[in-house]
Formats: C-alpha cells, structure tokens, sequence
C-alpha cells in the first residue's frame, strides 16, 4: 500500500487447550520456528515468541494489510496441524479457543522483548492464569473469568 506509514506493536498470548503442558522442550524450539515463518509469510516482523509448556507469547511488529483474527488463524490453525502431521505427541494437540492481542507503544517495545524472553523465570512466581488475568486488568480489559478458560467437561 503506497503511502501507508505505520508503526504496529501487538503481543499475543494463547493457551494450549485446558492449558495442558504439551509444548515439550524436544520440538519448543522447531515449533517457534514454524510459527516464525508463518509471521514473515505474512509479512509481518517477528519481535519476540517464547512462552511455557501451557502458553506461548508472540510480539510482533504488525501490517495493516491483516487482520489480527486472519493472522491468530493462521497461526493456530496451522502450529496446531503440524504439530499433529509431525507426531510429537501421542494425543492430539489443540489450541485453547481465543487469545490475547494488547498493543504497545514504542517506548515500550525493549521492555516486552525482556519480558517474553525471561518466560520462565517469570512462571517460577506467576502461573499463567494469574499472568493473564494481569494483561486484561492492566489493560483494563472488560471479561467475565468464568468465560476466558475453557476446562473439560
């Protein structure tokens, strides 16, 4: 798009379905991989992805010519497929429904890029739920708790 500037900060954060624990440190690093070429073939600039055995994070720097849904699309649709194709595990793997997407400034982007790396120290103190409750609230997100999990039945 001639004539078009913009300057596009999204992180998103998305759960493994239940928040299981599946993302295993055997095929985490191939996964991000993956995920990363997803991000560029869609012509966007891949910042940060790291995250847990239950959640990953993603920080991009983001066109216009997307919409986030298309692109969370396609990021899950196909993580999820082949990680399934590639039989990493023995049950089927699946995304939780839903995600995250919350926007930052310029000035913060140094100070993201920090926080997805040190995932794991993070997680030492913080279980996700708690992570992500945090995000909506300082986000001053409107949620109703019983609606952003999904358990089993």
């Amino acid at each position: 798009m001639a004539n078009t500037f913009t300057q596009i900060h999204l992180q998103f954060v998305f759960a493994v379905k239940y928040r299981n624990g599946l993302i295993h440190p055997s095929f985490k690093k191939e996964l991000y991989q993956y995920i990363t070429g997803i991000i560029h073939h869609n012509n966007h600039k891949l910042l940060a992805i790291n995250g847990m055995p239950d959640h990953i994070h993603l920080f991009i720097g983001m066109r216009p010519s997307q919409s986030i849904s298309e692109l969370l699309q396609d990021i899950k649709g196909n993580s999820s497929k082949w990680i399934n194709e590639k039989r990493f595990l023995k049950v089927k793997f699946e995304w939780q429904e839903g995600y995250g997407a919350f926007s930052y400034s310029k000035s913060h982007v140094t100070k993201v890029i920090q926080y997805i790396q040190n995932q794991e120290e993070h997680h030492k103190k913080e279980s996700f739920k708690e992570e992500y409750l945090k995000f909506l609230k300082a986000f001053e997100i409107e949620f109703d708790e019983q609606y952003i999990f999904k358990d089993p039945i």
